[in-house]
């Protein structure tokens, strides 16, 4: 009984910390701006299955994929035996999920073999952190404390799984010792049993006991460590997936304020029962976080800070200051430093700094390509430009900000009704002096 006490306040506690973090990162939310409606679930359905599930985009590099797959594929296995020990130390039960028959013995049986994967998967993940120079971790976006982030995160997920496999090794041993039956099939476990040829039924049961506290309790502090973290995204990927933009990835949605502007402009009528009823304008494209959409916000929660966008990029590969990263992980940053004190004073609050120009450089806006090779290659489906090219609109229709090339554009067609510096009348000069037969 003391114990299912102790594990009970334990779990209040856990849950009342990490539903705190949440309320607090959900406030932020209602002060971003609306995107796209969620419909077509059938399609949605099928993406998480093909992208987060299937883990397809992560195999386009298939050795290190293969590994990540695994770690997913085991958490997702690996996730029925912590509900199981969630309910156990609630009600003094163990094993409660028996009562499943054979499906119990696929999942435990499953459950010890990922154990082993994952435990592998995350040596070779710290050892590459660690010991190699994997060009895709660095950046200017990645500081010191994010390096650290990460290595914390994959200690924590590595010492669950070593929990793991102590706990079933422990229990198989007890057991076989007492002469009591084993519940569930652990091949890897069993294996590692056979090993330990000496021993007694209290020393083992105290190792059951130990590793099963350890494993319960690092999952309760994993989850409420991982809001704050980098690896925020085994929470918000899945999520993320199905929340996906369906539109063709070249395709950039239009800003609504200027759509209505516009038919306005093409019926004159409508203008005076408009502006009855309009709303003041807002602000033309993103200059700070609450200028973003919802949609965009829920990306940079969910990024995993790969960097398969960057290493990717054109702009980034030839030398330019652009990294697709660092925009996702400024948007984070910066509704973390402004989110609070909009919560606290209201949703025009100015704190006199910007997520533009303090955070990320017109010099890195403007060398995008708006290619989408970020948005294609992004494990979770993650849209780069939409951002980008919001703030572009900022620059452009708010301050009439942008590289003289551009502006040389833009006088073109207001004058010449196209990009070219001629006007349609003399468009076609390069062409008299060639003998060119018209039928």
């Amino acid at each position: 009984m003391t114990k299912q006490i102790v594990f009970a306040t334990i779990l209040l506690i856990t849950i009342g910390a990490f539903s705190y973090t949440i309320s607090r990162i959900v406030r932020f939310f209602r002060f971003t701006r609306p995107a796209f409606p969620i419909k077509d679930f059938g399609k949605r359905i099928n993406v998480v299955l093909t992208v987060a599930f299937g883990q397809t985009k992560i195999f386009r590099r298939p050795v290190i994929g293969l590994f990540h797959a695994l770690v997913f594929w085991g958490f997702c296995v690996i996730i029925f035996g912590s509900i199981e020990m969630v309910i156990d130390g609630l009600t003094g039960t163990e094993r409660v999920l028996t009562f499943l028959g054979p499906v119990y013995n696929i999942i435990i049986a499953s459950g010890d073999i990922f154990a082993l994967l994952v435990t592998i998967s995350i040596i070779i993940f710290l050892s590459r952190r660690l010991f190699f120079h994997i060009k895709r971790f660095e950046g200017i976006e990645m500081k010191k404390i994010t390096h650290i982030d990460a290595n914390i995160a994959l200690s924590i997920i590595l010492l669950l799984m070593v929990s793991l496999l102590t706990m079933n090794t422990g229990y198989i041993e007890y057991k076989a010792l007492t002469g009591e039956a084993s519940v569930g099939l652990f091949p890897v476990s069993s294996v590692i049993a056979g090993f330990i040829t000496n021993g007694q039924a209290e020393s083992f049961r105290l190792m059951y006991e130990a590793s099963w506290w350890t494993h319960i309790l690092l999952i309760f502090l994993f989850a409420n460590i991982l809001p704050y973290s980098k690896h925020f995204h085994v929470f918000m990927s899945i999520p993320n997936v199905f929340l996906s933009r369906l539109d063709p990835l070249g395709k950039l949605p239009n800003m609504d304020n200027i759509t209505r502007e516009v038919k306005l402009m093409l019926d004159p009528n409508t203008a005076f029962a408009a502006s009855a009823t309009d709303a003041p304008p807002e602000r033309f494209g993103v200059k700070d976080a609450e200028d973003a959409s919802w949609k965009n916000y829920f990306d940079s929660l969910a990024c995993t800070q790969c960097g398969r966008c960057t290493s990717v990029c054109p702009a980034n590969i030839t030398g330019k200051k652009l990294s697709p990263r660092k925009v996702m992980m400024d948007l984070r940053e910066r509704m973390k430093e402004k989110g609070p004190l909009m919560v606290k004073n209201g949703r025009d609050f100015n704190d006199n700094h910007a997520l533009l120009r303090d955070y990320i450089s017109e010099e890195e806006l403007w060398a995008c390509t708006t290619c989408n090779a970020c948005a294609k290659e992004c494990p979770i489906n993650i849209n780069h430009p939409t951002l980008i090219v919001d703030m572009r609109r900022y620059l452009v229709m708010e301050e009439a900000s942008a590289p003289g090339e551009i502006k040389a554009l833009f006088n073109n067609i207001e004058n010449n009704g196209a990009p070219w510096q001629y006007s349609s009348e003399d468009r076609l000069n390069w062409s008299k002096d060639l003998e060119i037969k018209v039928h």
